[in-house]
């Protein structure tokens, strides 16, 4: 079997090596099947761009041969990279930077069983030349795949670029958006809380002065906010995500719909070209912003799928009912009361951004029947944020202060409810 099959008429390039045999055990869990599927999954080692003349080449280098495929997506010019689970082993301190013809790239876990690397183009490109290179004992190089990259016209790149069927990741199912006024709470009902841990797998989220990755810290805080409110005893609670992998803005509010949640908690942690900007600050949902700088941040955290190449052609149906069952203006208004009554708890343990309640259109808080709030922890780009988000002390005492903010919320919602 040869190691390359040459572009078919679309340009894509399918690198046609022996797949590695990945142990993928089905549990209910998807915490079950990725473990034992990265387990089995080759590293990879290394991920470099150089340029020579005209052309950009970006190398991956891994351990063991795999299966991989290439294709190139518009509006942004992107070349996306489809591999098999795979063990990313480039270090904490690896930021990836962009050179030649890409203005960056990213990695990680896309689902399950599909790692990805997105790389972000400067303009159109075509793929020049690609092939993979056996190890070579003499430099000490592991298994090498190549791309070379040389610039091309809009036309050219457009008549070339799209989806592949494989490269679909499986649509969300669209829920019944409730269309009847949110029911009061019972004194005695169990409240379900989703926290939904910002970025992941393939979209790192900011990085911090210290290679600190969003992606990361917002999971920690999460795990740190989930046991601080299951401890209580009074909250049920899930997480959109329990490991590094991508999860789409839609399957995000999907979660929390699912569960019936009570309330949907979104974390990040921003990045901030001033970096003696600091401190913490809580959103929610309006499609008229507080201030540029808030719609600058709903922009960007509402480009997440671009960022890790999802298909959004299906998105729109379900988008629009959403936008209209938007004039339920009950969910927003308690949306509204929990930023209001979680940040003094927040205050007394960090330091807040001046006009700490901002609201935007974050996409990740749209869910119609649940009060959504999206808190950004601090700025990794400050150092100080950056080694206050990393501690777990600093973590635990944050947590505290939310889940006070969350009983008081309550509370107050079964107070107005008893006679």
């Amino acid at each position: 079997m040869p190691f390359l099959r040459t572009p078919d008429k679309t340009g894509r390039c399918v690198w046609l090596l022996p797949a590695v045999v990945l142990a993928v055990v089905v549990a209910a869990s998807c915490a079950a099947v990725w473990a034992p599927a990265l387990a089995a999954a080759p590293s990879v080692t290394d991920a470099r761009l150089g340029t020579s003349g005209e052309t950009t080449r970006f190398v991956l280098e891994l351990s063991d041969k795999v299966e991989a495929n290439a294709f190139t997506l518009t509006d942004p010019y992107r070349l996306v990279i489809d591999l098999p689970a795979v063990d990313w082993q480039l270090g904490s301190d690896f930021v990836p930077t962009g050179r030649g013809l890409v203005s960056r790239f990213r990695y990680g876990l896309f689902r399950p069983s599909n790692a990805r690397v997105v790389i972000d183009l400067n303009g159109p490109v075509a793929v020049s030349r690609s092939f993979v290179l056996p190890p070579d004992p003499s430099n000490g190089r592991d298994w090498r795949i190549v791309y070379d990259l040389t610039a091309t016209s809009d036309a050219l790149f457009r008549q070339k670029a799209g989806w592949p069927p494989s490269a679909r990741a499986p649509k969300v199912a669209a829920l019944p958006v409730a269309r009847v006024p949110m029911p009061t709470p019972k004194p005695d009902a169990g409240k379900v809380i989703v926290i939904d841990a910002g970025h992941g797998g393939v979209d790192p989220g900011a990085i911090g002065r210290g290679g600190t990755r969003e992606k990361h810290v917002t999971l920690a805080f999460a795990n740190t906010l989930a046991e601080a409110l299951r401890a209580t005893g009074r909250y049920e609670v899930h997480l959109t995500r329990e490991t590094d992998i991508f999860i789409k803005l839609r399957e995000r509010v999907a979660t929390a719909r699912r569960h019936n949640a009570d309330l949907f908690i979104s974390l990040h942690s921003d990045a901030n070209k001033h970096h003696h900007v600091r401190g913490t600050s809580v959103y929610t949902l309006s499609e008229t912003a507080s201030d540029a700088e808030a719609a600058q941040l709903a922009r960007k955290e509402n480009e997440a799928d671009i960022i890790a190449g999802v298909d959004l052609s299906s998105e729109g149906d379900e988008v629009r009912d959403i936008l209209i069952d938007l004039a339920q203006r009950e969910t927003k208004n308690l949306s509204v009361r929990f930023a209001q009554t979680v940040i003094p708890e927040i205050a007394d343990v960090a330091p807040v951004l001046r006009n700490t309640h901002r609201f935007a259109g974050f996409r990740v808080l749209k869910a119609p029947d649940v009060p959504s709030v999206l808190i950004e922890l601090g700025f990794l780009t400050n150092r100080q944020d950056e080694k206050n988000i990393t501690s777990a002390p600093w973590r635990k005492q944050m947590a505290a202060a939310i889940v006070r903010g969350i009983d008081a919320y309550f509370a107050q919602r079964t107070a107005e409810a008893t006679p």
